[in-house]
């Protein structure tokens, strides 16, 4: 599915909402297009980031993304992805991002 970018501006209430450009992800991140993954949070001391994520993960055992590097993929169990994001001092909501029509 795609994401509706403005669907989801209007749910959230929190104005214009763009993906971010790749100098921002390499400030806050330190990582280039085709590698970002919630795993960049550990390069991001300020906590400048905030990340929504699909409330469907929620629903797996084990989740899967790129370990800040696009030739590799780490499988995770979905509680050890929480401890990490708890532990990355960011903050984050998953939310629904394709509601039902």
């Amino acid at each position: 599915q795609s994401l509706a970018i403005r669907d989801l501006e209007q749910r959230l209430k929190q104005g214009k909402l763009s993906f971010a450009s790749d100098q921002r992800m390499e400030k806050y991140l330190g990582l280039k297009p085709g590698s970002v993954s919630p795993f960049g949070l550990i390069h991001d001391e300020t906590h400048h980031v905030y990340l929504f994520l699909d409330e469907n993960l929620k629903k797996l055992p084990k989740i899967s993304f790129h370990p800040n590097d696009n030739r590799a993929s780490l499988v995770i169990d979905f509680q050890d992805f929480v401890k990490f994001l708890n532990a990355s001092g960011n903050d984050y909501e998953f939310l629904e991002l394709y509601p039902s029509e």
